[in-house]
């Protein structure tokens, strides 16, 4: 009886160096007297290690399944923009991102689209759930961007955007009695959309860049790189990738928030090969005897989820898969950071 008992569960110094001697799994002697005594509580009964059988292995590893479970309680927020001229698929880019129809639609069926005088923005929210995890995600679209003749200045009203959602963070932050858990609209990313020209960033894809990266994590892309060749793919991102050098524009991944060796080598990956050639699609085609999202063209079909076509995949693994917390961490410790300080000091001044 002894010795089943003590194989129920692992001796005490398992999987810990506070007891590295080892110990006998033989049951003690036991007196033929005290075995035979009336009364004896059997040693499966008695109070001590036995009870490990209801909790199982004890180790610091499980604070990961604990904040696993909170998370799936309560779940998350996770806030995108996206900028671009009209025309450039940012509606059908991020409904093909979640695989949902998450973004707006620009006009009913019937009615022609009007473009807006001035830049208007347009926020949308959804509830994901996948696998039991909640996901609160709110898409921010800029109607009207870059589609006037004068164009100046019309990076002013997502950069006042923005700021206004730190700012509605920071005030709530700032409250004597503040709510347990704050509601948090601040952009983690902005989806900057390029035009496939083929040449050169033009004076406002820079000029927004330039402005944007400073208060935001910019991720450029280049739209519709289905109508680009191969060459013409391979030319535009390295143009693209010297102008963001000689302007010394830093988009997303950033060099300067590096953590260790792997976090660098697997962000230089990334960096080698933004801005990423993306093509977006919400029809599913026919191909092999599977279903895949694409286009149809004369041709044939251009898969969205091929790297061999397009990459997209890359785009959806950086902005969900591998990064989706490090956007909301750089967000809350720089760009966030930075405002705050900015704004304390402002409040704080004489006069």
């Amino acid at each position: 009886r002894g010795v089943q008992a003590h194989r129920l569960c692992p001796p005490r110094g398992a999987g810990s160096s506070l007891e590295p001697e080892e110990r006998s799994m033989e049951p003690p002697a036991v007196p033929e007297e005290e075995e035979e005594e009336e009364g004896a509580v059997p040693l499966s009964m008695a109070p001590g290690p036995v009870g490990c059988q209801l909790f199982g292995y004890v180790g610091i590893e499980a604070v990961l399944d604990q904040m696993k479970i909170k998370t799936m309680k309560t779940g998350f927020e996770f806030n995108i923009m996206v900028v671009g001229q009209s025309g450039l698929g940012k509606s059908t880019m991020v409904n093909t991102l979640f695989k949902s129809k998450v973004s707006r639609k620009s006009s009913q069926p019937g009615q022609e689209e009007r473009i807006p005088k001035t830049v208007q923005l347009q926020s949308i929210t959804h509830v994901i759930e996948e696998k039991g995890v909640k996901m609160k995600l709110t898409v921010t679209d800029t109607p009207g961007f870059g589609d006037q003749i004068n164009n100046e200045n019309c990076w002013d009203p997502i950069i006042k955007y923005i700021n206004e959602q730190y700012e509605r963070y920071l005030r709530e932050e700032i409250l004597i009695t503040r709510k347990r858990k704050i509601p948090d609209t601040r952009v983690h990313g902005c989806v900057y959309f390029v035009p496939p020209t083929g040449h050169w960033l033009r004076p406002l894809d820079l000029e927004f860049m330039r402005r944007l990266s400073k208060i935001v994590n910019v991720v450029p892309v280049i739209a519709k790189a289905d109508t680009l060749t191969l060459e013409e793919r391979a030319e535009f991102k390295q143009r693209i990738q010297e102008d963001l050098k000689t302007h010394a524009i830093s988009v997303y991944p950033q060099e300067d928030f590096d953590q260790d060796p792997e976090d660098r080598a697997l962000n230089d990956r990334i960096r080698e090969k933004i801005p990423f050639a993306v093509v977006g699609a919400d029809q599913e085609h026919q191909v092999n005897g599977k279903r895949v999202l694409g286009r149809k063209t004369k041709w044939g079909i251009i898969e969205v989820e091929n790297p061999a076509h397009c990459e997209f995949p890359l785009l959806r693994d950086l902005l969900i898969r591998s990064h989706l917390q490090d956007l909301k961490d750089i967000t809350h410790n720089v760009h966030y950071e930075s405002y705050r300080v900015r704004r304390l000091n402002e409040s704080n001044r004489p006069g």
